[in-house]
């Protein structure tokens, strides 16, 4: 998960994570030299599923992404934006979607746009 000023997203988002029904993963977040407090919210967290990685200025998504790539040790990983929120079930499916179904690579997900009024 790249962050760069996101702190009024980010806890809802990382909610949503460690909310899965799936409880066997790794969410890697990337703080990519936010100017907001967005690196404390990420490490107020006291999960030990998260590991947090902070770049010292911001270099935009694909490198804080890729970064984030970097250090992953599972066989699976799931795109998440600091600002998207996952359904409960999202790792759940995904994984026996992938396990069913061997010649598969890579699966999406369906998206439902929520507009927040100020």
């Amino acid at each position: 998960m790249p962050v760069y000023n996101r702190a009024v997203y980010l806890a809802e988002a990382v909610n949503s994570i460690l909310n899965q029904t799936y409880p066997f993963f790794e969410l890697i977040v990337v703080d990519d030299g936010s100017t907001d407090n967005s690196l404390d919210i990420i490490k107020n967290f006291k999960d030990k599923r998260i590991k947090v990685l902070s770049l010292p200025h911001n270099k935009g998504i694909p490198f804080a992404r890729n970064a984030g790539l970097a250090t992953i040790t599972g066989d699976f990983y799931a795109v998440q934006d600091s600002d998207d929120i996952s359904m409960p079930n999202r790792f759940e499916q995904q994984i026996r979607l992938f396990n069913e179904n061997p010649q598969i690579a890579a699966c999406g997900s369906q998206a439902i746009f929520l507009i927040r009024m100020a």
